[in-house]
């Protein structure tokens, strides 16, 4: 595989990618409106659809065992799989709101923990850091990242009183 093709979304690796930068790109969208107590529906859409898309299509990458990568993906839909009837059947009506926010944060959490492991596989400056993804520069940015999504969840449940109010 060449570096182009991880972005040339017409190979399954580049829709793969696309997927997962346009859900983390949402994502965020996503996560400070949860912050603020607000929703945009199509940005949630958005965000849930493309996050589902991109835990489904890794794994149609060929494989011969189970790797890392499908145990996150598996995580991830178990996740999305509660996320999407609490936000969508359930309305985010009582406890189905914190169910919900923290589900959307796990969610684009795990994203953004497989993009960083990606990083440091891919980008040549981080690779020389953490060549096998076991050094403490790898462990320290996955460490800060879960740090900020475990703080952003946090304020994001705590601020919710179940009022959303939409967001134009």
């Amino acid at each position: 595989m060449t570096d182009t093709t991880i972005f040339d979304p017409t190979t399954w690796t580049g829709f793969h990618t696309w997927l997962s930068l346009i859900a983390i790109a949402t994502g965020f969208v996503v996560l400070i409106d949860l912050i603020a107590g607000r929703e945009r529906p199509a940005w949630t859409m958005t965000f849930l659809a493309t996050a589902v898309a991109t835990s489904a299509t890794g794994f149609g990458f060929p494989f011969t065992g189970v790797l890392p990568s499908h145990i996150v993906g598996i995580v991830a839909l178990v996740v999305l799989a509660l996320a999407l009837p609490a936000r969508y059947h359930f309305r985010r009506a009582g406890h189905w709101n914190w169910i919900y926010i923290v589900g959307a944060v796990i969610s684009l959490w795990l994203l953004v923990f497989v993009a960083v492991a990606q990083a440091f596989a891919k980008v040549p400056a981080l690779k020389a850091l953490a060549p096998t993804q076991s050094e403490p520069p790898f462990a320290i940015a996955q460490l800060v990242v879960l740090a900020l999504f475990l703080l952003a969840g946090f304020v994001a449940v705590r601020g919710s009183r179940g009022a959303v109010r939409p967001a134009f």
